[in-house]
């Protein structure tokens, strides 16, 4: 656990440690509350933050992330949320942790970060839009809360999903704008019922962390492709 833990600099305690105390302060605020939305969100910033730092341990922590938040999902009749987590996200997070698994790097404690080609990129393309026509006809069919945005939301997860297992920096992007969709699907949600509160901050977090993410994996892999020239 100490080995673990020593991956994260000072900025990254500190920033792990503030987007906690930011989850739990708005789940204290709240007169309705709910501990599968706080223990949700604590779980997925955590997740997160293994993941800027490209280890392993950050993808089993987003399969359990996926199926907690697929529970909150499922009684605010986000359905789209729900099936998107847990029959896409979880999936993917087992692909992505064997994946992670198969490529990790010679000299550091990290995954081997990957480029994009464009057969992959025609491939992540063409998944996204079958994805993204199917999942609106079966939410438009279960009565979605709020049909449009949960289908962006289905697009967005599909596309950064795909590229975590991918290995890519672009994932942070992808899950970036992923991460504003919800936030403005759990404000809705805020908006009948104060106690999903501590979704936004959530997503207000991942959003920071996922953009530092991007940075993040963009320096890992410089640092990496001069480990490899070393070696040649």
């Amino acid at each position: 656990m100490k080995k673990l833990f020593g991956l994260f600099t000072i900025y990254d305690i500190v920033l792990l440690g503030a987007s906690v105390v930011a989850i739990v302060l708005s789940f204290t605020l709240s007169p309705s509350r709910d501990y599968l939305t706080l223990t949700s969100s604590v779980i997925g910033v955590t997740a997160l933050m293994f993941i800027v730092k490209g280890h392993v341990a950050g993808q089993i922590l987003t399969i359990a992330f996926a199926v907690v938040y697929g529970t909150v999902s499922y009684f605010f009749a986000y359905y789209g949320e729900m099936i998107t987590y847990l029959g896409m996200s979880a999936p993917a997070a087992v692909m992505a942790t064997v994946s992670w698994l198969r490529h990790p790097h010679k000299k550091r404690t990290q995954v081997e970060v990957a480029n994009l080609t464009k057969q992959k990129i025609v491939m992540l393309v063409l998944i996204a839009a079958i994805v993204t026509t199917a999942f609106y006809f079966i939410l438009r069919a279960l009565g979605n809360a709020n049909l449009i945005v949960s289908t962006v939301s289905v697009t967005t997860s599909c596309v950064a999903a795909s590229l975590t297992f991918l290995r890519s920096p672009l994932y942070g992007l992808a899950y970036a704008a992923n991460d504003i969709v919800l936030i403005v699907l759990w404000i809705l949600a805020t908006i009948k019922d104060i106690a999903y509160l501590p979704m936004i901050i959530c997503f207000s977090a991942f959003l920071i962390l996922d953009f530092y993410g991007f940075i993040n994996w963009t320096v890992m892999r410089k640092k990496q492709q001069a480990d490899n020239a070393e070696t040649q």
